[in-house]
């Protein structure tokens, strides 16, 4: 495998319960790729495990070519992860300002972080003209562009998106899925955890399917949304 993300043989455990069994995946320069399962099929633990939040028993994280499987959380951030968590996970209290600020915590060139910050208000005007607004008190879809303009804030080379479609209304879904799209032809490079097939897909490269810790099905976006069993247990027909 080689890749900017690469998964291989990866065994996670929660004490005695096997979660993630036998692992490998990847995410090439540039890629836009998908995981897709229902609940407890392992996905937010593949991500966790991913950032370095649970450990691996068995198997290799590599990261931009380093073996990151013994690191940090911190360092794989300072290597160019980040996330944007379930449900957005916002700082309530503060301003959408200020918010932007935490993605920018490791930036130390003032040029730089003033350049991102035209970067992420290009990217969501919304998002300038909330921003001293407090960030509990926007709607979900302006929480989204918030924690996405957080995450691409510390200049990220491969943004993780945990369930992006949670708690949304249909229409701000899609327009969720259309800014992911904007983030991505901006060049980077993202692995969506989801379990909003169709739409996942739709967007994608690539997508792998999990189901209780193991990969079931692997391949294209267009082979998996043509493929029978995919069809059935994810898409509804």
């Amino acid at each position: 495998m080689s890749g900017l993300l690469v998964l291989e043989g990866i065994n996670t455990y929660y004490g005695p319960i096997h979660i993630l069994q036998d692992v490998s995946l990847e995410v090439g320069q540039g890629e836009l790729v998908s995981l897709l399962g229902g609940n407890a099929s392992g996905k937010s633990t593949t991500l966790k495990t991913i950032l370095g939040l649970v450990p691996p028993r068995t198997g290799r994280v590599e990261f931009g070519g380093e073996d990151v499987t013994e690191t940090k959380t911190s360092h794989r951030i300072a290597c160019g992860m980040a996330i944007v968590p379930e449900n957005r996970r916002l700082f309530a209290p503060m301003t959408v300002l200020e918010n932007l600020e935490m993605g920018a915590y490791l930036s130390r060139d003032d040029k730089g972080r003033k350049e991102d910050f035209e970067r992420v208000y290009s990217l969501f005007p919304v998002v300038y003209d909330r921003r001293s607004q407090l960030a509990g008190t926007l709607s979900g879809g302006e929480q989204q562009m918030v924690a996405m303009g957080r995450a691409l804030m510390s200049r990220p080379r491969l943004l993780l998106m945990d369930e992006p479609s949670m708690g949304l209304a249909p229409l701000l879904v899609e327009r969720s899925f259309e800014i992911i799209q904007q983030v991505h032809a901006a060049g980077v490079a993202m692995l969506i955890v989801e379990q909003n097939a169709n739409m996942a897909l739709s967007i994608a490269d690539r997508g792998y399917v999990l189901s209780t810790g193991r990969l079931v099905l692997e391949g294209s976006a267009k082979e998996l949304l043509e493929h029978e069993d995919l069809r059935k247990a994810y898409l509804g027909r």
